[in-house]
This record gives structure tokens, C-alpha cells and sequence, in this order.
């Protein structure tokens, strides 16, 4: 039965038998207190909660306050679910739209085996003939829609037809095997797992489209798992491949009005509604991807006209960047070519981190680190931005002659170039990918600047300014508050 409206799930505990992972990023002051997670948080326990934490540590989850600990740890980012081993084989079926993509869809049946009934719903094919002759091949259901819709309305078509507990979507243009299913059933046994997806990892080819692709795949995440929410370090999860618990699913499945950015509304809905979901890339299935710079460019203007309309459906969820404040006013004054103002709001950034610590009762050594690792993000994070929306302008601002001395102008021109350069270079030293350093530079900023012409173009479609207006968070951690606290730590709210 598909779920209707918000469920209060949040006190649910993770299931017996279930373990925990805590995530490379989470740090330990003293036996009680814990930071990470994201967004970054401190997290402190009192007695019953240091009890829960020894079990979690010693082996799975047991008692009603090591689930309960297991739960809140887990959303907040701070671990990661272990499911135990499932009894028996889940109960899915896999539902893949497809328009003529007769060749593909055949390679992805193939893949598939057996093992799972699909379902795949042509999307209005030119040659109905050719899809139906594979799907004979294979022993797929087919359903038909006379005119294309888009992917989401075929999906819904086939999620309409599905009578097991999970439904698989996964669009024809993958090649996976049924071990990604397999492997992410384990996850339901938690009855607040509403989806969880595999890692995408790209099939491209040699061309420098290609090789630029496989290093920096939109659909591919990455290797690290999270739970999944909007403002989160993995805000979404693609319906490329996504195994979705049925009775989850919201009402009326994906939105028929989207035309792109359907997955991230179908996720965000159900997150809405209460339910958990999860990215686990030790599962992972490839993705054909585009082998020619027009064609990587018109998809990503393609995506990124899908800001705006998720912006009007869901206010303040669609940020193009959110700021620390502090650690930008250190990158502004860098810009400007104000090294002393810089070093003022980063030590002004310190202060008030080092205040909040000692309220928590937490030791303040050791935050410079943190602070001059946080002004670096938000000098790459203000780079991307810049490439997907004022690229044209940073251009003209490295070009302009200045009113004043030419070292005041060489500096503020230096500051402005590893602004734009710096994210590129940054993802070149860590990817290592098989291009060199200029054309990958030239694809990573066409790339960010067909985004950002896609954000804009629905923007005016919209009349929403929000997908194009970064966000300042004025704290960097919430004060504590001064009630009883929970097992998991934080009071209740």
C-alpha cells in the first residue's frame, strides 16, 4: 500500500542484528562526545548513551537504547547501516522505460538474466516492432504508451503494474547484472528504508569527451556511502538504478510535469514523508555515457534546466551554493586583495568556533585546521559557482584594466584566476584522469557553464531567482541546548 502523507518515524530504532560503520570523518573527544557527520555536528551522550555506544562497538544492535543510538548515528551521518544477511531472496521487479534504444535494452536484458520479472514500458518508440521483439527474446512484459512522455510517466506505468514488496527502476542504457539488487535488498529489513541506490559508474570511450566522463560522470557519486537528504553532502540519488521499497513510493509516483529532475522530486517527497533513503556503493552498475562534447553539453543544460521547477516545489531545498560565513568573508577579502581582512575573519571564524566548543564543554584544541580546511572549501565551492554562473564576468574581470597600481592589479587578477582555475585543478589532482590538465580544465568549465545556462534558462522560465543565489549559514554548529538528552544524544525538539 503506497504511503499517503508524513509518517513520524523518528524515533523508530534500527532493527536487531543490524551494525553500524561510523563514517572515516566522524571524530571522538573523550567517551561521550562525538563530531561529524553532515551537516557537522556535535553529539553528545549521556550515560545510557555511552552504554549504547560500547554495544554498537562490540557488535550489533541489541537493546532498545543501542537502536535507538544506531538510528541517530545513521541519519545524522555519523555511521553507516550494516544489514545483516537477508533469510531469503527479496521479492522485486525491475521496471526499465526505454525509447528506441532496441540495441541497448537488449544488452541490459541480457545482463539482467532471469533471476528478477521485468517489466518495460516503451516510451512511444519509433519502432515498436524492434522493442517487442526483444522483449519477446527475454520474456520481459511489455507495455506500450502510444505517445513518449518522458521517462517518469513510463516508470509510473510500470510501477502501476508491480505486485512485489520492491520495485527496481533501471533505464535501459545500463548494463548490470542482478547483484546490485541482491545486494541492496539487504538494506529493507529496515522498515524506514524507503530507496537505496547503487554507485553509476560511467562506460565511455576514448574520446577526450570520454575520458573527461569517466573521471567526473554527473551520475556517478562517488565511493563513499550516506544517507541521502536535501542539504546534506549527497542531497539525491538518479533513478539510472534505484531499488525503491513499493509501499514508499508517494502518491502518484513521479511527477508527469517534470521532465528532468523527476528522481530528485520522487526522493525528496519520500524523504519528506518520513522514509530513509540510503547510497551504497559497494553495489554499483555502469552507465553508457556520451562519447562527443555536444552531446555531454546539451545533457548537462538539460539537467540543469531542472533547478527551477524543483526550487518552486520545494522552497529553500535548491541552493546553488551554501556559505559559511566567515570562511567567506575570508575568500572576499582575498579577492578584493585585503590580506589583513582575510586574516582578520578567519580568526574572527576561529573565535566563534572555539566559543561554541567551550559551551559544549569540548576542548578547543586543534581548530585551525578545520577553519583553514573550511576557507579552502568555500574558495572551490565559490570557483564552481562562478564557472556555472558568472564565468563571463570573471573573464571580463581578468581582462579589465584597474584604476590602481599594478601590483594591487596583478594580485586581484592572480586571486581571480585560482578562483576560476582552482576547482578544476583541485578535481584533476585528485581524479587523475586520463586527459591533461588544460583539456580537462577547458571540459570542467563547459561543462559548470552549460549547468549553469540550463539553471538559468528555467529560472526565467520560472521567475525564481532562488537556484541561482548562494545561501549564508551564519553558524557553524547549533548551540546546545540545555534539556534532557536522549540515548542518541541531542534533546528532543
Amino acid at each position: 500500500m503506497r504511503q499517503t502523507g508524513t509518517v513520524n518515524r523518528a524515533t523508530v530504532p534500527l532493527p536487531a542484528g543490524f551494525r553500524i560503520r561510523f563514517d572515516p570523518g566522524t571524530q571522538f573527544v573523550g567517551s561521550d562526545v562525538l563530531f561529524g557527520g553532515s551537516p557537522p555536528r556535535l553529539l553528545r551522550l549521556n550515560t545510557a548513551g555511552v552504554r549504547a555506544l560500547e554495544e554498537l562497538r562490540d557488535g550489533p544492535v541489541g537493546s532498545p537504547d543501542s537502536g535507538r543510538l544506531a538510528r541517530r548515528l545513521t541519519d545524522t551521518g555519523l555511521a553507516h547501516p550494516r544489514p545483516p544477511e537477508p533469510e531469503r531472496p527479496a521479492e522485486v521487479t525491475v521496471v526499465i522505460p526505454v525509447r528506441d534504444r532496441a540495441v541497448e535494452l537488449d544488452r541490459c536484458l541480457t545482463d539482467l538474466g532471469t533471476g528478477y520479472p521485468v517489466i518495460v514500458v516503451d516510451d512511444g518508440s519509433q519502432d515498436p516492432a524492434a522493442t517487442a521483439g526483444v522483449c519477446r527474446g527475454h520474456g520481459a512484459r511489455l507495455v506500450r504508451r502510444p505517445a513518449p512522455g518522458g521517462p517518469g510517466p513510463a516508470r509510473n506505468d510500470g510501477l502501476a503494474l508491480v505486485t512485489t514488496p520492491l520495485v527496481a527502476f533501471l533505464d535501459s542504457d545500463c548494463v548490470a547484472g542482478p547483484d546490485w539488487i541482491c545486494r541492496l535488498a539487504a538494506h529493507f529489513a529496515d522498515p524506514m528504508i524507503g530507496a537505496v541506490a547503487p554507485r553509476v559508474r560511467p562506460v565511455t570511450g576514448n574520446s577526450a569527451a570520454g575520458r573527461y566522463l569517466a573521471a567526473r560522470a554527473p551520475l556517478d557519486l562517488g565511493p563513499h556511502e550516506a544517507r541521502v537528504a536535501p542539504l546534506t553532502r549527497l542531497s539525491y540519488v538518479p533513478t539510472a538504478a534505484l531499488l525503491v521499497r513499493v509501499a514508499a513510493t508517494p502518491v502518484g509516483g513521479f511527477d508527469p510535469g517534470l521532465r528532468y529532475g523527476e528522481d530528485v522530486d520522487l526522493i525528496w517527497r519520500m524523504i519528506g514523508a518520513g522514509w530513509r533513503v540510503r547510497y551504497d556503493p559497494a553495489a554499483e552498475v555502469r552507465h553508457a555515457e556520451p562519447g562527443r562534447w555536444p552531446a555531454v553539453l546539451a545533457r548537462r543544460f538539460r539537467y540543469g534546466n531542472s533547478a527551477a521547477p524543483l526550487a518552486r516545489r520545494h522552497p529553500g531545498l535548491v541552493p546553488p551554493l551554501i556559505l559559511q560565513a566567515w570562511p567567506a568573508a575570508a575568500v572576499a577579502a582575498l579577492l578584493a586583495g585585503r590580506p589583513a581582512t582575510a586574516i582578520a575573519a578567519y580568526a574572527a571564524g576561529t573565535g566563534q568556533l572555539v566559543e561554541l566548543l567551550r559551551e559544549w564543554d569540548v576542548p578547543a584544541r586543534g581548530v585551525l585546521g578545520p577553519m583553514a580546511g573550511s576557507v579552502r572549501q568555500t574558495w572551490l565551492d565559490t570557483g564552481r559557482w562562478t564557472a556555472q554562473y558568472v564565468l563571463p564576468v570573471a573573464a571580463a574581470g581578468l581582462a579589465m584594466p584597474g584604476g590602481h597600481s599594478s601590483r594591487t592589479r596583478l594580485a586581484r587578477r592572480l586571486a581571480l584566476a585560482s578562483l576560476v582555475l582552482g576547482p578544476p585543478a583541485a578535481e584533476w589532482l585528485r581524479s587523475r584522469p586520463g586527459l591533461d590538465p588544460a583539456r580537462f580544465t577547458f571540459g570542467y568549465l563547459a561543462d559548470e557553464a552549460a549547468y549553469g545556462a540550463g539553471v538559468y534558462r528555467g529560472a526565467l522560465a520560472e521567475r525564481i531567482a532562488a537556484p541561482l543565489l548562494p545561501r549564508i549559514a551564519w553558524r557553524p554548529l547549533p548551540r546546545p541546548a540545555r534539556r534532557q538528552r536522549l540515548p542518541g544524544g541531542r534533546p528532543a525538539q
